[in-house]
C-alpha cells in the first residue's frame, strides 16, 4: 500500500521528475524512484519487492532501473532489471551508488538522486538507445511506500 506522506516538497519532486525525464530522453529504458521510511527486511529485498510491485520487470527490453531509498534508516539501493544489468560493467551500480552517497553525505539528497538517474540514463542510452516507436512504458512519478 502506498501512502500519501511525501518526503520531498513540490519543487524537489519536480527536480527529480525532470531528472527522470531527462535521463529517459535518449533511451528506451525506464527509471523510477521509490521512497519508504524504513527497511522491513533488507534494503535489497525491499528494493526488489518494490521493483516487482511497480512492475519494473514488465518493460519490453527488461531495462528498468529503480532507485529505492529508505530515508529513516538512511539506506538505498539501485536495482537494474536483467536486460541492463547484463550489459553494464561489473562495478557500474557500485560507482553510481558511490556518486550518490557523496551527494547524500553533503546533504544534497535531490542532487544525489538526480546524479544517480543521470548516470543510469547514460548507460541505458549506450545499450538501449531510443527507438523510433518508443513509448514511455512506466510513468515518471515518485513513489512513496509503507
Amino acid at each position: 500500500m502506498f501512502f500519501k506522506k511525501k518526503f520531498f516538497n513540490k519543487e524537489e519532486e519536480q527536480k527529480i521528475v525532470h531528472a527522470i525525464r531527462a535521463a529517459e530522453k535518449n533511451t528506451s529504458g525506464e527509471l523510477r524512484v521509490h521512497l519508504s521510511p524504513k527497511v522491513k527486511t533488507t534494503i535489497l529485498d525491499d528494493g526488489l519487492h518494490y521493483f516487482k510491485k511497480l512492475k519494473m520487470h514488465k518493460t519490453a527490453q527488461r531495462n528498468g532501473v529503480l532507485i529505492f531509498i529508505a530515508y529513516q534508516t538512511k539506506e538505498f539501493c539501485i536495482i537494474g532489471d536483467e536486460g541492463i544489468h547484463a550489459k553494464v560493467p561489473e562495478n557500474f551500480w557500485d560507482s553510481v551508488k558511490n556518486a550518490m552517497t557523496e551527494k547524500f553525505i553533503e546533504g544534497n539528497i535531490v542532487e544525489g538522486i538526480a546524479q544517480g538517474l543521470q548516470l543510469s540514463g547514460e548507460q541505458l542510452k549506450a545499450f538501449f538507445p531510443l527507438l523510433s516507436n518508443d513509448k514511455n512504458e512506466l510513468n515518471d512519478t515518485i513513489f512513496y511506500g509503507e
